[in-house]
């Protein structure tokens, strides 16, 4: 592979049309859905799949990585116009929500976001700037972490998983998670 990214034109095709089965299938199925299912729908071999996407946790990250990345701009964009809690209060209810696009992804949120696409870099990079002006200005505690909040919403997100409209809820429970954290 010359430059490290770029592929054949016929591996560059089998990737994206791994990545759009998938989209499809989690969709459809959830998160937890067979890889098996995607390679499938996919017209790919399952070792083609794995050769592209090692873990499910890759796969999960390609086909949320636009979606991470504009959810990031968004809440950049926004934080601007709000307060430092509104700030991370709105991050923490849209990422919250934004899990609820397959079912299951919850579960897997900390690992995912680990992953390292450009989506997963921007959404970790924007909750930990939010996370940091927060606590230098004294709205949170300075010992909450990222990988605390990623826990958080992952809570949120299980929690709500079933419901048919569960923006609602994960603003209360963000409100009570915030509540915890804030300075005493």
């Amino acid at each position: 592979m010359a430059g490290g990214n770029s592929l054949r034109a016929d591996a560059q095709r089998n990737r994206e049309r791994i990545v759009a089965a998938a989209e499809d299938v989690f969709r459809e199925l959830g998160a937890g859905a067979s890889l098996e299912n995607v390679a499938k729908r996919a017209g790919v071999g399952i070792g083609t799949l794995y050769r592209r996407f090692p873990t499910r946790e890759a796969l999960l990250a390609e086909t949320y990585s636009d979606r991470f990345l504009s959810f990031a701009q968004t809440s950049r964009e926004r934080s601007a116009e709000l307060d430092s809690a509104s700030a991370v209060r709105a991050y923490l209810e849209e990422l919250a929500l934004l899990t609820s696009v397959y079912r299951g992804l919850a579960a897997s949120l900390g690992t995912v976001l680990q992953v390292g696409t450009p989506g997963c870099h921007a959404t970790s990079e924007e909750g930990m700037r939010l996370l940091d002006h927060a606590q230098k200005i004294g709205v949170i505690r300075s010992d909450i972490n990222f990988e605390d909040v990623i826990y958080i919403v992952t809570a949120i997100s299980l929690a709500v998983e079933q419901e048919d409209s569960p923006k609602s809820r994960i603003a209360h429970l963000v409100g009570l998670f915030l509540d915890g954290i804030g300075v005493r």
